[in-house]
């Protein structure tokens, strides 16, 4: 009997172990870029046509990071233990429908449970949250042989913990940038080589189904068995399905258009210093720091380096925005994601020198002239 309890109890310790683990390495990956989980909460609410809602991103993304790292810590630390299985079954009886439907209609192309440190499927991430269904099910089943080491006032104190700490690193990092970048285009990176496709990279795999008519019926055939010899037929259409996806280089988006076209192998290929102020929409820029990002420019321009803005706003904003903060520099088009995957920043500045990026800043914390002079001559 007490070695049937004693397998019961490691049973218990290796769930919660897992489980705990998973959910405070989520709300983790999730706090160090609080910013790029308010955009994937809005590819949410736009996949549910919920975008009048998009104001609560923000304020979603930190309850949601909250929310996994308390639950996480609870269960790996033992605290609360059958509060948090009831909260931790409540959050993945919403979730796991959710990434159900994703995976059906794929609205999405990832659902975000990692952010960019480990990219899943929908599929993928459908798997796993069933597989956390059912050691959350262990976990339920065998809390009975669990003893409390706490209290339940000190248990409740130490609850809060994890939240604050959640809280903490999401302000610092929405504040600053992101203490730990898992994306293309972080410090070091060189954007032609992440743009590079292997020769031996798997290509794109399509179903082509070929309609043909006779005699007034539409019928459709595929590659192995159309009517290709067959006059009695007449060919009506075709149509290519995506069957299996090939290899997509981390950085398949990245370009920059001016009025004089597309001068991305211009500013990629120099060999000089380039800064890039990054604006997804101007007219949505933070301005509190206007006059510090303008002095920047400025002695980055002395330092040596060219200045380009980028943006994904129509002309008619970028020129109230230029107009409205005496700004004379150049502005090219790029993607809107693009520059919001470049830097959690808006504005945001990167040096880049043979597309190697040298360094990227937060509008609140920008470099000062003598350590731009350090990092340019």
């Amino acid at each position: 009997m007490r070695h049937k309890s004693k397998s019961k109890n490691n049973i218990l310790l290796i769930a919660r172990i897992i489980f705990g683990l998973v959910f405070l390495f989520s709300g983790f990956v999730k706090a160090v870029d609080p910013l790029g989980t308010a955009y994937k909460i809005s590819d949410y609410l736009e996949a549910f046509s919920l975008t009048s809602l998009d104001f609560l991103a923000f304020p979603a993304a930190l309850i949601l990071i909250a929310t996994e790292f308390a639950i996480g810590f609870n269960i790996l630390l033992n605290v609360h233990l059958k509060a948090t299985t009831w909260v931790a079954g409540i959050f993945m009886l919403v979730m796991t429908p959710i990434t159900l439907y994703l995976a059906i209609s794929n609205p999405i192309s990832d659902c975000g449970c990692f952010g960019d440190a480990i990219v899943m499927t929908n599929w993928q991430t459908f798997y796993k949250n069933v597989v956390l269904c059912v050691i959350l099910a262990i976990i339920a089943l065998l809390q009975n042989q669990n003893r409390p080491w706490l209290s339940n006032w000190g248990a409740s104190v130490v609850t809060l913990f994890p939240i604050l700490v959640s809280f903490g690193i999401s302000i610092y990092c929405y504040n600053l940038l992101p203490i730990l970048d898992f994306r293309p285009y972080k410090k070091g990176n060189n954007i032609i080589e992440g743009m590079q496709i292997p020769e031996d990279a798997p290509l794109d795999k399509y179903e082509t189904t070929f309609f043909y008519e006779k005699d007034g019926v539409e019928q459709a055939f595929t590659l192995d068995n159309y009517p290709a010899e067959d006059s009695t037929w007449t060919f009506v259409r075709q149509e290519s399905k995506l069957i299996e996806q090939g290899f997509v280089p981390p950085i398949h988006d990245f370009s920059i258009v001016t009025e004089d076209g597309d001068i991305t192998d211009l500013i990629l290929e120099d060999a000089g210093y380039t800064l890039l102020v990054i604006s997804h929409k101007v007219e949505k820029a933070s301005t509190k720091n206007i006059k510090c990002v303008k002095s920047t420019i400025a002695n980055a321009k002395k330092a040596g380096a060219k200045v380009i803005w980028l943006t994904s706003s129509y002309s008619d904003d970028i020129e109230k925005f230029k107009s409205e903060y005496g700004i004379n520099d150049t502005f090219g088009a790029t993607d809107d994601i693009t520059l919001k995957t470049i830097v959690r920043s808006n504005p945001g500045l990167v040096l880049i020198k043979d597309a190697t990026v040298i360094e990227k800043w937060h509008h609140n914390s920008l470099p000062t002239k003598e350590k731009l002079n350090q990092l340019i001559n």
